[in-house]
């Protein structure tokens, strides 16, 4: 870990590719903390398996008690194979596509778990220094616990990415992600058909420090995978955020999704792309229910 120092800093949107919940800019003074130099590894992940036992949220068989709360009421059961153990799974489009349908690139596939990244077939082989995927913010915050740690509030995580630099666009400054020499693993070329993979990572995550740290020595705050952070999500929270280390409000709301409780992540993905959501900005947010995996999505811990 590393310490982070404690420090005021303008949070939001400083540039104009920022989404309507980035705003308004507020300021926001927090303490210092500890904070995992990178994001938590399989191997990290697997010892606390081995060490507790612990079976993923992927690895279970879907509670359609709790799906039914998330979904029209009525709506009848799904076939008891339809709710089997799965998570989201990135598949290329043969072409271009409506970026406003993500079902197009995104699949929910038997199998797919924090072992077994793409789903039956694979494995973390080799990837024992990736980040591990496929892990719900439930998930997240049981390893946190078990490691005597915590996760990030979202103030937290925007001011340690930030790495001591002011109102820029990204970790490094205002240069383009996509201006050589790479600064993060993300998707180049045409979004979600075509990654020309110039950062040497064709859709798939890199091993954690495969990119400069940033200047609090924080590896891949931005790219790589999606990091869950503490706080419930609502999109008018910055409205009403407190000045003195905020953590997030007291209950979620999404328009998109009224009805579903989410919690927020940071940094972006391997996924993130300027023609489709440029997620690796400082700034930039997202949001999903805590018992969602997704293969772009792990995290990070901190303590004080």
């Amino acid at each position: 870990m590393t310490r982070i120092p404690a420090g005021s800093f303008a949070m939001g949107s400083h540039d104009a590719q920022g989404r309507p919940d980035e705003y308004p800019v507020h300021r926001v003074q927090v303490k210092a903390f500890w904070m995992d130099e990178t994001e938590v590894t399989n191997a990290a992940f697997a010892a606390f398996v081995k060490a507790t036992g612990y079976v993923t949220t992927a690895e279970k068989a879907i509670d359609w008690a709790e799906l039914a709360k998330q979904v029209p009421k009525g709506t009848p059961k799904p076939a008891d194979s339809l709710l089997a153990p799965s998570s989201l799974v990135f598949v290329p489009t043969s072409g271009p596509v409506d970026l406003n349908d993500y079902s197009q690139w995104w699949a929910f596939k038997r199998g797919a778990d924090w072992r077994h990244p793409e789903g039956p077939g694979s494995d973390i082989r080799g990837r024992q220094n990736h980040p591990v995927v496929h892990v719900s913010w439930d998930d997240a915050a049981a390893y946190a616990r078990w490691a005597g740690k915590r996760l990030p509030t979202e103030a937290e995580w925007e001011w340690a990415t930030r790495g001591g630099l002011k109102d820029k666009i990204y970790p490094w400054g205002d240069e383009s992600v996509n201006q050589a020499p790479y600064k993060a693993n993300s998707f180049q070329g045409h979004f979600p058909d075509d990654d020309q993979a110039l950062d040497g990572y064709k859709t798939t995550t890199a091993p954690v420090k495969s990119f400069p740290a940033n200047g609090f020595g924080l590896y891949d705050m931005a790219g790589n995978v999606w990091e869950w952070c503490a706080d419930w999500y609502r999109n008018d929270y910055y409205k009403k955020s407190p000045v003195l280390n905020p953590t997030g409000p007291t209950s979620s709301y999404d328009p998109d999704e009224p009805g579903v409780a989410k919690r927020v992540m940071r940094g972006g993905s391997f996924l993130c792309n300027d023609g489709y959501c440029s997620s690796y900005r400082s700034s930039a947010r997202m949001k999903s229910s805590p018992d969602s995996g997704l293969q772009h999505t792990g995290f990070r811990c901190v303590r004080d």
